[in-house]
């Protein structure tokens, strides 16, 4: 009788240290990271950074958090790198109920790409910031080229290049603006195999509606490659040259 207790009372205990060892390696492998969650807040507009990206860039700094204890990842840390990248306006890390650490991350949006003759190579943002230019912030943009400094970028070019951004129809029609040495501009059109001799960007959107209404009545009709060159610097007037 005693040894059937006796037995029992050792079934009991086994069963409870494994209950408790179970739920020691549970309770264990709950505290360590299983992975990283990326929200973009912006991402609609576009995206220079992917989930994977975002890790591989951890994993290079030794700040990968992933299979670490939930208690000894710095998320400070992972913020300061993170928001060093040139295209990261803003970046909040958190850690998660379910032991992820969870990257909030605001992008700077450029608005237009400068190629400048100078060599220089860069994106102006929506704020008149510049943006080093990365190959992997794939965005359908204008392109200015030619006689460009910074100044000028983030001032004159920067205007422009929003006012192309917010309206529809020159957003989709203009591709390059090309400044030339005496900060006068020609635009090149995604539509006709013409060039538009702007002038300054002094009066820059009446000179485009009266390019906008030359399109719609005018070119419409003739065929849009019969000119090489519009020009819309003078008020009231539009002057072509015929292709040859």
């Amino acid at each position: 009788m005693i040894k059937r207790i006796l037995l029992t009372l050792l079934s009991i205990a086994a069963i409870a240290y494994i209950v408790v060892a179970v739920m020691y390696v549970n309770r264990t492998e709950s505290l360590v990271c299983k992975g990283i969650e990326l929200a973009i807040k912006d991402s609609a507009q576009s995206s220079i950074i992917t989930s994977k990206e975002l890790v591989n860039m951890l994993q290079k700094q030794k700040l990968n958090p992933v299979g670490k204890k939930m208690e000894e990842i710095q998320v400070s840390q992972i913020e300061e790198f993170i928001a060093s990248h040139p295209l990261m306006r803003s970046v909040e890390c958190y850690k998660t109920p379910s032991n992820k650490i969870l990257v909030e991350i605001q992008q700077r949006i450029p608005v237009i790409r400068v190629i400048a003759s100078n060599g220089e190579n860069y994106f102006v943002g929506n704020e008149a910031e510049i943006i080093p230019f990365n190959s992997r912030c794939v965005v359908d943009l204008p392109v200015a080229t030619g006689v460009i400094d910074k100044t000028f970028a983030k001032n004159e070019l920067y205007r422009f290049a929003l006012f192309l951004k917010k309206n529809e129809f020159w957003n989709s029609q203009i591709e390059q603006i090309n400044i030339l040495s005496d900060k006068t501009i020609e635009l090149v059109p995604r539509v006709g195999q013409h060039v538009v001799y702007l002038g300054t960007f002094a009066n820059y959107q009446e000179k485009l509606e009266r390019l906008k209404k030359f399109y719609t009545k005018a070119l419409n009709q003739v065929g849009w490659n019969k000119y090489s060159r519009i020009n819309v610097e003078f008020s009231n007037q539009i002057i072509c040259t015929r292709r040859e």
